[in-house]
């Protein structure tokens, strides 16, 4: 079998299409996930916090070099960031916390429809039978 047959195969996959949809969708979700966190919350955050940004916070360790005659920056200062590392956990965990509650509102959707009562089975031809035999009897009496 060739190579580009069998990749033909791979792809055609019912399972690798629907994850190439599942990926393409994820990234549009993340767009309006991560929009709503910077554009909503985190404001709202900043606001409860004082205006605290995190990413602002970093230990320097080694300060930068600076002309002292041109103010020109020979070496730039060397910073461990800690502040960017802990604003993106923030974002993580309420990017997580809004997808577990999209994931819940979808999951009791699908509950009340699945608990939808379904209509009752057709008669089968049994029942139709007797039905025509008990509506005879009646007629007769």
């Amino acid at each position: 079998m060739s190579l580009l047959k069998e990749f033909k195969e791979f792809a055609m996959r019912g399972n690798v299409i629907d994850m190439a949809v599942g990926v393409v969708i994820g990234a549009a979700f993340g767009k309006i996930v991560s929009s709503l966190v910077d554009d909503i919350i985190m404001p709202l955050v900043g606001v409860a916090t004082g205006g605290m940004n995190f990413t602002d916070y970093k230990w320097v360790i080694q300060k930068a070099v600076v002309d002292s005659q041109t103010q020109e920056v020979l070496t730039p200062e060397v910073t461990m960031n800690w502040g960017s590392w802990v604003q993106t956990i923030v974002d993580f965990l309420i990017i997580a916390f809004c997808i577990f509650l999209a994931i819940k509102a979808m999951n009791q959707l699908k509950r009340k429809q699945e608990e939808a009562p379904a209509a009752p089975p057709a008669p089968t031809k049994e029942e139709e039978l007797l039905t025509e035999i008990r509506d005879l009897l009646k007629e007769k009496k």
